[in-house]
């Protein structure tokens, strides 16, 4: 062979090789996203056609609920996860059992875990990290900009209300024990965040609570997850109850309830979801609105 087509045949195979290397002839990316803040966040950054599964967590927007389920965010299993044949599992911190995230790893699938953390900041860096998975830099740092900007807008003026409400939230109420939020939860973040007090203090995460404990923790407020409250029969059944019936809730009428994700799900729709809280906390204060975004606006 003559050196000028050697020369041919190592630039044609650089080529091919280069061509193959490219982001077309890649493998397509297959998204199984675990959490539902974790596919809202999928969704803000327009990724939503690399998805192929998701957990029943995934509630918002209503499109992600059409997905294969892999099932309960914290009740995964590897044979699941592994059944579509994802390229990248984007799992929220409270995913698991770790064993089965270990299993899909091992397996060779690529798992990208968030942090747990109930602050404003750490779901921006949620979107930050989410974007940088899936190459999506550009996107994620103007969705977070946009997401710090509303959140300091609300809190700027969460910071001007002078009062602060005592704030029981019950995640369980008539069947069985009641079940209520101490300190370290998602709710107990976003009642302070909107400017209210956690009627519960002397313990962390979610417990049971006696019937005389709520009637003592004495809360201006009962906050629930609006699904709940429908379970129950409604706002007045829950009130009435024995042990909230004594309570200055009660007494003024005051029950908030919201969708538990938009509630407590710690993602893109946060500043929104703390000016509402707010609303409801502060009804004496007209809060200004925020501007809608694309993904508080999704269907």
């Amino acid at each position: 062979m003559s050196l000028l087509n050697f020369r041919h045949h190592v630039f044609a195979g650089a080529l091919l090789a280069a061509a193959f290397a490219s982001p077309a002839h890649a493998e397509e990316p297959r998204i199984v996203s675990v959490g539902g803040s974790t596919t809202e966040i999928v969704y803000a950054l327009g990724a939503e056609s690399d998805l192929v599964g998701v957990d029943s967590t995934s509630l918002y927007p209503k499109a992600a609920r059409e997905f294969p389920d892999v099932g309960y965010v914290r009740q995964l299993s590897a044979e699941g996860l592994l059944s579509l044949r994802p390229t990248l599992i984007l799992a929220g911190a409270e995913a698991g059992p770790e064993a089965a995230l270990t299993q899909t790893e091992a397996a060779g699938v690529r798992i990208v875990k968030l942090e747990e953390g109930y602050t404003p900041e750490e779901v921006a860096k949620h979107i930050e990290a989410i974007g940088a998975a899936l190459g999506r830099e550009e996107k994620a740092a103007e969705v977070a900009g946009i997401f710090r900007a509303d959140v300091k807008a609300v809190l700027a003026e969460v910071a001007q209300i002078k009062t602060h409400p005592r704030v029981l939230f019950m995640l369980q109420a008539g069947r069985g024990p009641m079940l209520v939020s101490g300190k370290h939860t998602a709710a107990n973040a976003m009642i302070e965040l909107a400017g209210g007090v956690n009627a519960v203090s002397e313990f962390s995460g979610y417990k049971p609570f006696s019937p005389e404990a709520a009637t003592l923790a004495a809360p201006d407020v009962i906050l629930m997850a609006s699904d709940t409250v429908e379970a129950l029969g409604g706002a007045e059944a829950v009130l009435s109850q024995t042990a909230l019936a004594p309570t200055p809730a009660a007494r003024d009428g005051r029950l908030v309830s919201m969708d538990a994700l938009y509630l407590a799900g710690f993602g893109p729709r946060l500043a929104h979801a703390i000016r509402d809280l707010a609303a409801e906390l502060h009804p004496e204060h007209e809060f200004a609105p925020l501007p809608a975004r694309p993904w508080t606006e999704a269907e």
